[in-house]
């Protein structure tokens, strides 16, 4: 009978149930600005009270609207996606515990229960990342759970440092003797849940989950779950005078690095997450130049088009039998206008082109970094990054939508109300969105006075990215990045900056050398001597051999035992 009922078919309409309840309540917060604490006592040690804490504000409820409509439309396109699967209903109640869990990490500021919600978030994603059951999957499962589970340590270690003031709720603490190695261990926890550098390679390994979970998990709400932490801490954390210039630091050696690693990749769904690993680089990079309401911004609007970009790309797998590779796509223009018109306009988003949502919150990033006295290196390493992406971007779209198609001749290329309406949706939102919220949200943004030249500097770099793409890739092989004609280079660039085999090969080989050994020295050689399989081995042959040196007849059989019965108690 639970079979009968078809979750896959009622989950998302329960999201836009819940979705159509948030954005009003969402709304007014912004309007009004308010914040809303409810706080109720669960039990007391001692004279402490452990209190249930919920928090309503403008930053979480438009998180949270923003989560379960994305989560309403993934759940939709996977219906076509994830049809052909039979157990389609318990995927679908694992999304819903995912969005359950980010709910709890949001409106839950006290650090013991927001520890719920953060270990759901690793626990659930493990799941889903391993969901095909087969062995690529499971070690990019154990990647993701052994990086995140890094990050619970250290809440816990922050939880126990928190516990001379008596309360966990991060709007009312201070600081104390032990805040720098709070701050750290908070700042650890964050970068590995957004896996900032040297944190990163679990991001592009969890692609071997099913689309519509790289779509609602790794775009939007997982990844940003450490830059949302950031954020609720940020009043506190900034007073620490390492915190800001470590996290850009961090930040633009992260961001650098995967636009580098993009440009060399060929799997669709791995060149999405490099550039998503790209966009927490520049949130995080915000957050060290003090923009933390940018930061939020750029979080929102790139949940957004990033959801937008995943459900296109699965469109395009899930009609090419399943194939990531770029190289087997190409000329979807007439046959799949649609994800074609999508498809475009997630990538113009991306770059950050006029007017679309991600035009708002990075060009005020950039804008405010070039304003703002900062390091000359690091401004120069983030204008040199938003010209990777739009490359990258150029790359990735003249393989797909423009470049010939290299596919099978009898592949079928559909678009069916399940695909096309959750792209539109997200299409719509990614245009709009950012000028909407940039009316609504109460930020207390000082008027920048800079020069037409760094004015335009963004759009500069965006266009520079762009033309240098398109004339190396569709010129001759002669033409190609120097990245790609060097071999430590290219090697380094696909490899991610040689991070995959640091953070999984590297790590492992010792242990299991040590393992390996331990077993032959010890548990094949001494211990077999030495315990029960050696003792009755040996036992065996000394009756064997007493049994040879006496005739064989009835009466010895019997003897036997009684012989080894005086033995033993001698022995003893």
């Amino acid at each position: 009978m639970f079979m009968q009922f078809n979750i896959n078919k009622k989950a998302s309409m329960l999201m836009w149930t819940l979705f159509m309840m948030m954005a009003p309540l969402s709304i007014y917060m912004m309007l009004s600005n308010k914040t809303t604490l409810i706080e109720w006592v669960l039990f007391n040690i001692s004279s402490t009270p452990i209190m249930m804490t919920i928090i309503i504000d403008p930053v979480g409820a438009l998180f949270s609207s923003t989560v379960i409509m994305i989560s309403a439309n993934v759940l939709q396109f996977s219906t076509t996606y994830m049809g052909h699967d039979k157990f389609i209903d318990r995927f679908t109640v694992l999304v819903l515990l995912f969005v359950l869990s980010m709910n709890m990490l949001i409106f839950f500021p006290h650090l013991i229960i927001l520890l719920l919600g953060w270990d759901g978030l690793g626990l659930v994603s493990f799941i889903l990342v391993i969901y095909y059951q087969n062995p690529k999957s499971l070690g990019a499962g154990m990647i993701t759970a052994l990086t995140n589970r890094i990050g619970d340590v250290m809440l816990l270690l922050s939880i126990a440092w928190t516990l001379n003031q008596g309360q966990w709720n991060i709007v009312h603490m201070w600081e104390t003797g032990f805040w720098n190695w709070q701050s750290a261990a908070i700042m650890l926890a964050a970068m590995t849940k957004s896996a900032q550098m040297p944190f990163s390679s679990w991001l592009p390994a969890a692609m071997a989950a099913p689309t519509p979970v790289s779509a609602l998990v790794h775009s939007s709400t997982l990844v940003t779950a450490g830059v949302f932490l950031l954020i609720r801490f940020y009043p506190l954390m900034s007073s620490t005078p390492w915190f800001n210039p470590l996290l850009l630091l961090i930040a633009v050696s992260t961001t650098t690095m995967a636009g580098l690693s993009a440009m060399t990749e060929c799997d669709m769904k791995k060149i999405i997450a490099l550039s998503t690993l790209s966009q927490l680089g520049m949130m995080m990079a915000a957050m060290g130049l003090g923009m933390v309401n940018l930061a939020y911004f750029h979080m929102v609007t790139h949940a957004l088009f990033k959801a937008l970009l995943f459900i296109c790309a699965g469109t395009l797998i899930h009609s090419h039998m399943h194939s990531q590779d770029l190289r087997w796509m190409g000329n979807i223009t007439t046959q799949m206008p649609t994800t074609t018109s999508c498809f475009i306009l997630a990538n113009m988003a991306l770059c950050g082109a006029p007017f679309m949502s991600g035009f708002y919150s990075k060009d005020m990033i950039v804008e405010s970094s070039i304003f703002y006295s900062n390091n000359f290196i690091m401004l120069t390493i983030i204008l040199f990054t938003v010209s990777l992406t739009s490359f990258y971007t150029t790359r990735f779209s003249l393989a797909t939508i423009w470049g010939p198609s290299n596919c099978n001749p009898f592949i079928w290329l559909e678009e069916n109300k399940s695909l096309t309406t959750p792209m539109l949706i997200l299409s719509s939102m990614s245009t709009i969105s950012g000028s909407a919220l940039i009316w609504v949200m109460s930020m207390n943004q000082e008027p920048l006075t800079i020069g037409p030249v760094m004015k335009n500097m963004p759009m500069i770099m965006v266009m520079t990215g762009l033309l240098v793409a398109w004339y190396m890739n569709t010129q001759q092989l002669k033409l190609l990045p120097v990245m790609m004609q060097i071999p430590l280079t290219h090697h380094a660039s696909c490899l991610m900056w040689f991070l995959t085999p640091l953070s999984s090969q590297f790590t492992m080989k010792t242990p299991m050398l040590i393992s390996h050994n331990y077993l032959k020295n010890l548990d094949q050689s001494w211990l077999e001597l030495l315990g029960g399989q050696g003792v009755a081995s040996s036992s065996f042959l000394a009756s064997n051999s007493m049994m040879n040196m006496f005739n064989t007849k009835p009466v010895n059989y019997l003897m036997m035992p009684s012989i080894l019965v005086l033995l033993t108690l001698t022995l003893l």
